[in-house]
């Protein structure tokens, strides 16, 4: 198979119709048949928390409703189904979902489909349908952990869609859509139900993400049972439901300052308002016990939202190695408080509440 066993683990699955997730072309015939374990496949992907969704040149009425007779139209999250670039396409998705290019995998029966898309998307791999049933082993589609909250990812999202929708409708400024959703920011201590679920966010969340750094669960573990180490986990829910676990903090402890080692949080939130309320947060309790406080930084091309983050937050960079290696230092003189759409609930922890 095409697909590099290196790289990040795959988030989105895009799948070509004609030849690929059925036998036959459409507009030649409507009798055409799903390839032979394909439904198998789309469940065992949906279940590891990988997204799925369609780029086919086809007639978006007739190809929706023939997937809504296979039963199998659920799975699929903005279907481009039209006359367009396949790349355009992926383009699309890519921004929908708004998760990274280097995610993806394409899957077609034509080679002239695959080399558009790749000649567009260097980092999208490209696969034969021919090849379709290898997938589900490809190392980059076998998450190491299945969490509760990636085994109802297209959940997650669906609920994403209806807010997007009700926000889109909504007659009155955001601030007012914002309340109605009845927002409720959870900081807690990470616990051992937490560790897989961490480790995932760490390997996952690259735009805002302080460091890049990786923990696997074992070192997460470690950190949880340290005395020198505070790690924490926050969850927002609204009225439609759980986001799930969306954001991650890892603070070192001495007697003279807290050390902000990672901070990270999904970028599927940001449109809420919530950057800055776990920050707040560990800035207000810094304060209250006397402490100075640090924060690491690595700047890349992903970034760039986190580091505004930081400096909004008056963050001040001491020291800079000029590889993209920053260290920040906080007077905590000035604190953003918490949006007044969202009600803040810190868990009892070992510093913190």
């Amino acid at each position: 198979m095409p697909v590099s066993s290196k790289g990040k683990e795959i988030k989105c699955v895009v799948w070509d119709l004609d030849h690929t997730i059925w036998d036959g072309v459409l507009l030649e015939s409507e009798s055409v048949s799903l390839k032979e374990g394909i439904v198998e496949i789309l469940e065992l992907l949906d279940s590891r928390g990988i997204l799925q969704s369609i780029a086919s040149k086809n007639n978006y009425e007739d190809a929706i409703r023939k997937l809504q007779e296979f039963g199998i139209d659920h799975y699929f999250f903005y279907p481009q189904i039209h006359w367009n670039a396949k790349s355009q396409s992926i383009a699309t998705i890519r921004e929908k979902l708004n998760i990274g290019i280097d995610t993806f995998v394409f899957v077609d029966d034509q080679s002239f489909e695959r080399d558009e898309v790749a000649s567009v998307h260097l980092e999208v791999f490209c696969v034969d349908a021919l090849e379709y049933a290898e997938l589900p082993a490809h190392p980059r589609l076998n998450p190491k952990f299945i969490t509760e909250d990636s085994k109802r990812r297209r959940l997650i999202y669906l609920e994403d869609m209806q807010r997007n929708r009700e926000e889109e409708e909504y007659q009155g400024p955001k601030e007012s859509f914002l309340a109605s959703l009845q927002m409720s920011f959870i900081i807690s201590d990470c616990v051992e139900e937490d560790l897989k679920r961490a480790e995932e966010l760490t390997q996952r969340t690259n735009q805002l993400n302080s460091t890049g750094r990786t923990f696997d669960y074992d070192e997460l573990n470690a950190f949880r049972h340290s005395d020198r180490h505070c790690l924490l986990v926050c969850e927002l829910t609204d009225r439609y439901g759980s986001y799930g676990k969306i954001g991650l903090a890892l603070i070192e402890l001495t007697e003279t300052h807290w050390h902000l080692q990672l901070m990270l949080m999904s970028c599927r939130v940001m449109s809420r308002g919530v950057g800055t309320v776990l920050m707040s947060c560990i800035m207000q309790e810094a304060k209250q016990n006397g402490k100075k406080l640090l924060a690491d930084f690595k700047q890349t091309d992903r970034n760039r939202m986190m580091y505004v983050t930081y400096r909004f937050a008056n963050f001040k960079e001491i020291e800079n190695d000029g590889k993209g290696n920053i260290l920040f230092e906080n007077d905590l003189s000035i604190i953003q408080p918490f949006p007044p759409h969202i009600e803040v609930n810190v868990r009892e922890t070992k510093y913190i509440g």
